[in-house]
């Protein structure tokens, strides 16, 4: 943690960021501050850019101009493995977890796959402290009881769940997630809400967080920016961007 993390400044700023697939302009000057040990949250119609803009956060892609910084470190030409390193990782809209696999192989393997330092308990790869660690998750997220079960037998909610909690295995700074409510049975998002602020308290991890479900947002997310078009159309607090015109016109005039 660098002294502006630490004294509550931003952990990931994006600076002018711009994108583009062949003649595809996804986007446009992008700017936005993710504040350290919050949770700030990214909306916007579909085709806005708001996946794109997050996996050139993790590196999947390079960016065509302007500047990313994590913990005031430029990472705009790293790739994912080494951001990962760096303790920023990233869900999916499609849950990529091991589906021939139970549970708990599930959270063992991804401390290895995701290769990045971890503290000493898992430097030593020991064995019981992991096992330990992946009840711990498991049981925070509400699958204890089902640990042993073959993961790709899970309802996709729980399957969300489970790479919520492999994500959690590699104790991250930051977690990218894209639209983690998105195909959930609507009584499992109340406790999905509620888990993700208790990994942000209890575990101190920054989320970032793709949502269309603006019920979910507004009361999960602390500062919310919207994308339209590939562009920054505004930023602010959930009461603020409730009451912005332009806000309201991008989305009704997406549906």
């Amino acid at each position: 943690m660098n002294a502006a993390t630490a004294n509550g400044g931003n952990i990931i700023e994006v600076h002018g960021v711009s994108k583009s697939y062949g003649g595809v302009q996804a986007n446009t000057d992008i700017s936005i501050n993710v504040p350290y040990g919050k949770i700030t949250g990214l909306i916007g119609p579909n085709g806005s850019g708001k996946t794109t803009l997050f996996n050139s956060i993790v590196g999947y892609h390079p960016i065509d101009e302007g500047s990313i910084q994590f913990e005031g470190r430029e990472i705009s030409k790293l790739r994912v493995p080494q951001i990962a390193r760096l303790g920023m990782l990233r869900t999916f809209q499609q849950t990529r977890i091991y589906s021939k696999m139970s549970c708990m192989d599930n959270m063992q393997i991804s401390v290895s796959q995701r290769n990045r330092p971890m503290t000493d308990m898992f430097k030593a790869r020991d064995k019981g402290a992991i096992v330990e660690r992946a009840e711990q998750l498991l049981e925070f997220v509400g699958l204890y009881q089902k640990r042993l079960l073959i993961s790709g037998d899970l309802s996709f909610g729980q399957q969300k769940l489970l790479e919520f909690a492999m994500a959690l295995m590699n104790e991250p700074k930051v977690l990218l997630l894209d639209e983690p409510t998105a195909g959930i049975n609507p009584t499992l998002i109340n406790g999905l809400i509620d888990r993700l602020k208790r990994a942000n308290e209890e575990f101190g991890v920054t989320l970032f967080v793709i949502e269309h479900n603006m019920r979910v947002i507004m009361n999960l997310a602390e500062q919310i920016s919207c994308l339209a078009h590939g562009e920054m159309l505004a930023t602010g607090t959930p009461d603020e961007l409730q009451n912005d015109q332009r806000v309201i016109d991008a989305y009704l005039g997406a549906h």
